[in-house]
């Protein structure tokens, strides 16, 4: 009887306790606010910016010698602005257009990772599972030294794998037949590192995840592409291998030798198709970055993607550590430091305004391409060249740099959040003389054994003796939602308020900083 007793008791614990965190969690996320672009005019600025991007694409394409260019800018998940100079055939002068359709080249990276990603979500493999596990032709590589771990589907979406970098030989790879793609690595391969210290960038690897997919999925790496991402974004004119794609559509491609243009055999599709074999246009790859923008803020509504957007937000994370400029130098010649991470198919950069960049660029004998995106900022570039290796991350640093600066645009902008707000308020009223402080409940049980009320009390009266009488209390800057700061304004000076509060639910002051700030 007793039994039955505690397990009737213990179900309807656990029922309660299942109930109050359903609450807490429901309570936080109606209350929860993404951030927002606070100027009513952005979208207007960004359109009187049109031209002078025309122009900077026009200058760049002629300056280097390209036979065709095509462009486009997204904002919002939109195509707002696209454009086309030169030529997709040079023989027959093919115009080029944003619905001309290029070799993207190793811009197909982050997409197999999205693969890999989706994959993942639908619990058909793990990201630390072993590379062998689907391939069993590498379980036994070896190693560059007897401690060296497993290679992992991380390691291989991160450039970790210890693999060395193969810019250009695994260009020449692309068409490698699923055999000799296996055959090659069951007879052993060079490593330059042990997997998981450094990065090093490899197309093998990436042609690697393509078999991982084939086999994890039980389709071809394209097939389950094409049905799992690229249909159901609308990419409807995206392709694998080049004789799909209708004459009059496709780029061809060119080198620049002897003051001509020479045109580059095409490559056909193969097995390493998944580190950089997609065909697109700007048009279509235009609706993939609309869903990487759209991933941003997250927010409490419905997911509407091939895959969540949590896993693609992971996708734009830093993974692997790649450089560090000191002395970055934008088209412009603006110099700032820029730090630069691989993340799963893509690098992540930022800069010292602390402005995030997530990009990518390909390059294939006849072709160049690279796209960009500011999430906080909603804006992004595409840009694809018919001209071997084309540096299109050059003009696309200037476009996104003008545009930024003309339109002087702004990332979004965090809402301070209630409970913020209302410590804040808290916070208000007990300031400088602290009465009745130890009885308040708004501090964590760390905040006084930290610094005594005597001293905090001592220190702020000091602090507003010297500012004078108050005439104005700031808004709150939030950093997130449990940490923000504001001004308190005096005759004579200011005082900056640092707070931050605890995981506790309701959250409560763990951390107080007063600072005095030089009235301006």
């Amino acid at each position: 009887m007793n039994r039955i007793v505690l397990l009737i008791t213990s179900l309807w614990a656990s029922v309660a306790f299942s109930q109050s965190t359903s609450i807490m969690a429901s309570s936080q996320q109606k209350n929860y606010q993404p951030p927002a672009f606070t100027d009513p005019n952005r979208l207007a600025k960004i359109e009187a910016t049109y031209s002078a991007i025309d122009k900077i694409y026009q200058e760049y394409a002629a300056k280097n010698h390209y036979p065709g260019l095509a462009y486009g800018l997204v904002v919002d998940g939109k195509l707002v602005h696209s454009g086309g100079l030169g030529f997709t055939d040079v023989a027959r002068k093919t115009p080029a257009t944003p619905k001309s359709v290029f070799r993207i080249a190793s811009m197909t990276k982050s997409i197999t990772a999205m693969a890999i990603l989706k994959l993942r979500d639908e619990g058909k493999l793990q990201l630390d599972d072993p590379a062998s596990k689907y391939i069993p032709e590498a379980a036994n590589l070896t190693y560059l030294t007897a401690d060296a771990p497993a290679i992992t589907v991380r390691n291989l979406m991160a450039h970790s794998a210890g693999f060395p970098e193969d810019n250009p030989w695994g260009d020449r790879q692309l068409a490698d037949s699923d055999a000799e793609l296996l055959a090659f690595l069951k007879k052993d391969i060079s490593f330059s590192n042990v997997p998981g210290v450094a990065y090093e960038y490899s197309n093998m690897g990436f042609a690697m995840l393509g078999r991982i997919i084939t086999k994890a999925s039980g389709k071809q790496y394209q097939q389950y592409i094409t049905d799992a991402i690229l249909k159901p974004l609308g990419m409807t004119h995206t392709e694998w291998e080049y004789t799909k794609v209708p004459a009059d559509q496709l780029a061809h491609g060119y080198r620049w030798l002897d003051n001509q243009w020479v045109e580059e055999p095409l490559l056909h599709d193969g097995s390493y198709g998944a580190m950089g074999g997609l065909i697109t246009s700007i048009e279509d790859f235009s609706r993939y970055v609309a869903f990487h923008q759209s991933a941003w803020p997250a927010r409490n509504e419905a997911e509407t993607g091939p895959i969540k957007r949590s896993s693609v937000r992971e996708m734009h994370m830093p993974r692997t550590f790649r450089d560090l400029s000191p002395t970055f130098r934008f088209p412009s010649g603006r110099v700032s430091p820029m730090v630069t991470h691989y993340a799963y198919g893509l690098t992540w950069s930022r800069d010292a305004d602390g402005r995030e960049y997530v990009a990518h660029s390909g390059g294939l004998p006849g072709f160049g391409s690279q796209w960009r995106i500011l999430p906080d900022y909603g804006i992004g570039i595409i840009a694809y060249g018919n001209l071997t290796y084309a540096n299109l991350g050059t003009v696309n640093w200037a476009v996104l740099d003008t545009l930024i600066s003309m339109a002087k645009l702004q990332p979004r902008q965090l809402p301070v959040s209630p409970i913020l707000k209302q410590r804040k308020a808290e916070l208000v009223r007990l300031l400088p003389n602290w009465t009745n402080a130890e009885k308040s409940p708004i501090f964590a049980e760390n905040f006084f054994p930290d610094h005594s009320l005597e001293n905090r009390r001592k220190a702020a009266q000091a602090l507003f003796e010297k500012i004078g009488k108050v005439v104005r209390v700031g808004e709150v800057v939030p950093e997130n939602q449990l940490r923000g700061r504001f001004l308190i304004e005096g005759e004579q000076g200011n005082v900056d308020v640092f707070f931050t509060l605890t995981p506790e639910n309701p959250a409560l002051i763990q951390q107080l900083d007063l600072n005095e700030r030089v009235k301006k």
